[in-house]
């Protein structure tokens, strides 16, 4: 019987000779921070494994061996019950192999361990080899056994987050290969209103890479096959949930009326009203494992003061724009939702968290995004501007929302690339979806 040293040892055989992958890639900034291992965190099937490949390749087009470059993923049946141990003899299987890369004179070895809480004691074993070793060392992880934020915080301040989301726009359209070439001031109008059809083909797509280009039956199947998963694995099984009725009602609530104020109080009542026995402090627990799986972002409303911004609902969306057509079930348009969530994820990729705003007037912008040493940026999106009572309802938030927070750029965002038929308000920039989802922003 083959033991799991030898699978080991055959695993790291080929991740040394495995040549590196042609894949999509990725604006996903790496923190350079010496000392400290990366921790590749994310949704399931956002491409979390793909982007440590990207890594990889880095390393290599800047001239580092192949030989110093190893990704091994650990999530295989055949390694089930591994320990620190059996890692501490990976480690030594490889410096026997390459004895000249060990010690301070040595060329940095880049390991690379997905799937990494599949391994008990892991933990010792990282902070160890980050302690004794020259060695870059990235982890991800996402299963019921360990989400992938906990292989983080597991390392209590000896990592560094790395937040891969499904595709943003710019990168979808660099998986299709009609990634622009130009910036969007030189492209003509046919140029641009064919951009204006891409975002919308990408609000209904979204950015999961698997989905990309497959017909809408399947994705729609694939998609709930995604969430599924998410909620069965990393919700159930790793919390032990007991009101899994529940718990599916609060998802497909979440997921099918997105960018709305959320109230637990009164889901509480609405299941209360179907028959669904459920304690609200087990809905508080829910809703905090949908976010922590990745599956839901959630926002508060800004405020100084803590009470005030706990007692104020908070508005949730999707981490992808196309799970909203999946589970919204009334077949009104999810447009403006859908660019809503695009909207935000966005912001998050480009390093800000976002608050909404509800002013003194009782206006309410959609994002307050701050980010260090960036301004604070107000954010209000507009699927549609044709209607002139909806633009001066949109616009007058924002003008609202700087008289408030005077040192705050606004923007609005819409839909299509036309602009207002109306002056906007003094200090508010607009600017079509497609033009800023493109922009490089600060990754």
């Amino acid at each position: 019987m083959i033991n799991s040293r030898e699978i080991l040892a055959q695993r790291l055989t080929d991740a040394l000779t495995m040549p590196m992958p042609s894949l999509t890639r990725r604006d996903v900034r790496l923190p350079a921070v010496r000392g400290k291992a990366v921790a590749v965190i994310g949704v399931r099937r956002a491409g979390k494994t793909s982007f440590l490949w990207q890594c990889l390749g880095d390393r290599l087009a800047a001239g580092r061996p192949r030989e110093t470059l190893v990704l091994l993923g650990l999530e295989d049946d055949r390694l089930t019950g591994i320990d620190a141990a059996d890692l501490d003899w990976l480690v030594e299987e490889y410096y026997r192999r390459y004895p000249a890369y060990r010690g301070s004179g040595g060329m940095p070895v880049t390991f690379c361990l997905d799937e990494i809480q599949t391994a008990q004691g892991w933990e010792q074993f990282a902070r160890r080899l980050m302690d004794t070793e020259q060695i870059d060392l990235l982890l991800s992880g996402s299963s019921a056994k360990l989400l992938s934020r906990e292989v983080a915080t597991s390392l209590r301040g000896r990592a560094i987050e790395t937040l891969i989301h499904p595709f943003g726009f710019r990168e979808a359209l660099r998986h299709a290969d009609a990634e622009p070439n130009i910036p969007w001031e030189r492209f003509d109008s046919a140029e641009r209103s064919a951009l204006d059809g891409a975002v919308r083909t990408y609000l209904e797509v979204g950015g999961f890479p698997e989905v990309q280009d497959i017909p809408v039956r399947d994705r729609a199947q694939l998609l709930r096959g995604y969430v599924d998963v998410v909620v069965l694995r990393d919700v159930i099984e790793r919390h032990a949930v007991t009101n899994p009725v529940a718990l599916r009602w609060l998802q497909r609530q979440l997921l099918g009326t997105p960018a709305g104020a959320f109230s637990v109080q009164k889901l509480y009542n609405a299941m209360r009203s179907q028959g669904i026995a459920v304690g609200k402090d087990t809905l508080h627990e829910y809703l905090a494992h949908l976010e922590d799986a990745f599956l839901i972002r959630t926002v508060w409303m800004h405020s100084a003061s803590e009470r005030q911004r706990m007692v104020n609902p908070r508005k949730v969306y999707p981490i992808d724009p196309a799970l909203i057509a999946v589970y919204e079930r009334t077949g009104r348009a999810h447009t403006g939702h859908a660019l809503e969530t695009v909207v935000l994820l966005e912001l998050e990729r480009r390093g800000y968290e976002c608050a909404y705003v509800r002013t003194s007037e009782n206006w309410e912008v959609d994002f307050f995004a701050t980010a260090p040493g960036a301004r604070p940026l107000l954010v209000q999106v507009c699927a549609d501007t044709s209607n002139p009572e909806t633009l001066a309802r949109e616009t007058r938030a924002l003008a609202s929302a700087r008289m408030e927070y005077p040192n705050a750029g606004a923007l609005l965002i819409t839909l299509d690339s036309q602009p207002p038929r109306v002056a906007l308000p003094p200090g508010v920039t607009w600017m079509p979806a497609s033009r800023w989802l493109l922009e490089p922003g600060d990754h």
